[in-house]
């Protein structure tokens, strides 16, 4: 038994399948358009290319009054502390470091806190240990 288009001719299924190519096998093969004049036109010259992401700072999304390694460094410390020690004082984030697998470095980060001390957010954490947190918009 042949399978086959029994509503077209041979030919008119050929011409069917390269004009839905580009939306089957995606943009890298010639682009997703079936028609020349819907493609996008290069920059020009002296034009640089389009780009969604910026040069510098900017481009690593860290918020303002943060460099992109801030951001990075207390995301790892909230990494090791959960909410289930928030809040919390020196001991408690210590411990659940600990209870974590915390890293040396984090743990002994932690045992430099003051003792007395409730903090609410890992935000506080960080700025207690010396590190510098987000400005405010206003």
């Amino acid at each position: 038994m042949e399978r086959g288009s029994s509503k077209h001719a041979p030919r008119v299924d050929d011409n069917m399948s390269q004009e839905v190519s580009g939306l089957v096998q995606g943009p890298g093969t010639g682009g997703s358009r079936v028609e020349e004049s819907r493609q996008p036109e290069p920059a020009g010259e002296d034009q640089p290319e389009a780009t969604t992401a910026p040069a510098g700072e900017l481009r690593s999304g860290a918020p303002k009054g943060m460099s992109s390694q801030d951001v990075e460094q207390r995301s790892r410390l909230g990494r090791f502390i959960t909410m289930a020690a928030l809040p919390g004082d020196r001991e408690a984030l210590i411990a659940n470091a600990r209870d974590n697998n915390a890293p040396g470095d984090i743990v002994a980060a932690l045992e430099r806190l003051p003792e007395g001390t409730r903090y609410q957010t890992v935000s506080e954490v960080w700025a207690a240990l010396g590190h510098r947190n987000e400005t405010t918009r206003w």
